[in-house]
C-alpha cells in the first residue's frame, strides 16, 4: 500500500514537472514582435532584415522575421503563424497594400497592434500606425535631379513607375509629377513613352484614376526583368527625336539598373540621366562608374529604429510619437516619417561610407 502511494506521488511529481517544462517551453516559443517583409529577392529587404535583428539586440523583447515572397496568400499565412506564436505587435510591409487588409484584420481580431512598415496597407481600419519615408518627397527628389540636369529644350523624358498594387508607387509618381509637369509644360521635356501622360501633360495635379492610367502604361512591377523588357520595347518604338540626350524617371535601384543597361546599349542614345532609390550596393557601384545618375538614400537604420521604437512603446503601454498621417482609403493612419537624402557621385562617399552605412571595400573605383 505504501509503495502504491509512493508510486502515485512520484507519478504526480513527474507530471507536474512535465507540465512546468512544457509551459516554460511554450513561453520560450512566444514572440513579442512579428515582422513580415515582402521578399528575400531584393537587396533592400535583406538589409531591413539585418537592421531589425541589430535593433532588437538591446531590448528585452523577442522577434521573428518572415518573408512573403511577393505573395499575399503567403503573407496571410505568415501573419497567422506569428499570431499563433503570441505576438503583441505586428510590423508588416505588404507586396500588395489592398490585399494585406485580410492579414492585418486577422491580427487585429486578436488584439495585436499593427504597424504598416514602409508601404501603407490600404482599405482597412486594422492599421494602427505607419512608419515610412516621405514617399512624395522621394518622387520629388528623383524628378528634381532630372530637372537640375536637363539639357536644353525638348529633351526626351521616359517615365517608369513601381507596382500598380503598391500605394507607394503612386506617392512616388505624385511627387515626381508635381516637379516634372511644369517642365513638360514649358517644353524642357517631352514625354517619350506614355500616351496617357501626354494626354494629361497640361494637368498640374492628377487624380488617382488619372495616375493609374499612366502607371498602367509604365509600371515595372518593381521587377528588373519587366523594366528591361519595357525599356527595350520603348526604345524600339522610339524615333530619332526621342533619343539623343534623354532623362529617365527610374522608380527604384533594381529597375533603374535594368533600364540603364538597355539605354546604354542603344547607339542613338547619346547620354542619359536616370533616377533610383534605396541605395542598393549594386547601384552605388553603378553610380561610381557613371551608369546610374543618382539614388534616393533612405537610411534603413533610421526607419527600423523608428519602427522598433514604436513597437517597444506599444509593448510598454506607451503612446508612440507621430509626425503626420496618411489616408489609406478607409481611415487616416498616424505616421512617423523619416527624411531622405539624394546621393550621386559627388557625395556618395560622405553619405554612405563616412556615415558607416557601407564599407569602402564593398566598392571599386570609389
Amino acid at each position: 500500500m505504501k509503495k502504491s502511494i509512493k508510486s502515485i506521488a512520484l507519478m504526480l511529481v513527474i507530471m507536474m514537472l512535465a507540465i512546468i517544462v512544457a509551459a516554460c517551453n511554450q513561453n520560450n516559443d512566444k514572440v513579442s514582435v512579428g515582422i513580415v517583409l515582402p521578399t528575400k529577392d531584393e537587396e533592400r529587404w535583406l538589409q531591413d532584415e539585418q537592421r531589425f535583428k541589430d535593433a532588437l539586440k538591446d531590448t528585452k523583447y523577442t522577434t521573428e522575421i518572415l518573408f512573403s515572397q511577393g505573395s499575399s496568400a503567403k503573407e496571410k499565412e505568415n501573419v497567422e503563424t506569428l499570431i499563433n506564436k503570441g505576438i503583441k505587435v505586428l510590423i508588416i510591409c505588404p507586396p500588395d497594400g489592398d490585399a494585406a487588409a485580410a492579414a492585418v484584420e486577422a491580427a487585429k481580431k486578436e488584439g495585436i497592434k499593427v504597424i504598416s512598415y514602409d508601404r501603407l496597407i490600404t482599405k482597412t481600419d486594422a492599421v494602427d500606425y505607419y512608419v515610412t519615408f516621405d514617399s512624395i518627397e522621394v518622387g520629388k527628389a528623383q524628378a528634381q535631379y532630372l530637372v537640375d540636369h536637363a539639357k536644353g529644350n525638348g529633351q526626351p523624358l521616359y517615365l517608369y513607375a513601381g507596382a500598380a498594387t503598391d500605394n507607394n508607387a503612386f506617392l512616388f509618381f505624385e511627387g515626381a509629377w508635381s516637379v516634372l509637369q511644369p517642365k513638360i509644360k514649358d517644353g524642357t521635356f517631352k514625354i517619350a513613352n506614355s500616351a496617357e501622360a501626354v494626354a494629361l501633360q497640361d494637368k498640374e495635379t492628377l487624380s488617382r484614376d488619372e495616375m493609374s492610367k499612366i502607371v498602367g502604361q509604365v509600371t515595372t512591377s518593381w521587377d528588373p526583368n519587366e523594366a528591361k523588357n519595357k525599356a527595350q520595347t520603348h526604345l524600339t518604338a522610339a524615333g530619332a527625336d526621342m533619343k539623343g540626350d534623354v532623362a529617365i524617371l527610374g522608380p527604384n535601384d533594381g529597375t533603374a539598373r535594368a533600364i540603364a543597361d538597355v539605354f546604354a546599349t542603344d547607339k542613338a542614345v547619346t547620354s542619359y540621366v536616370i533616377s533610383g532609390q534605396d541605395a542598393d550596393k549594386a547601384s552605388i557601384q553603378y553610380i561610381i562608374e557613371g551608369k546610374q545618375s543618382m539614388t534616393v538614400f533612405k537610411d534603413v537604420r533610421t526607419l527600423v529604429k523608428d519602427a522598433i521604437g514604436m513597437a517597444v512603446d506599444l509593448l510598454d503601454g506607451k503612446t508612440p510619437s507621430t509626425t503626420g498621417e496618411y489616408d489609406n482609403k478607409k481611415i487616416k493612419v498616424k505616421a512617423k516619417q523619416t527624411k531622405v537624402i539624394v546621393v550621386d557621385k559627388d557625395n556618395v562617399k560622405k553619405e554612405l561610407i563616412d556615415s558607416g552605412y557601407y564599407k569602402a571595400d564593398d566598392f571599386t573605383g570609389l
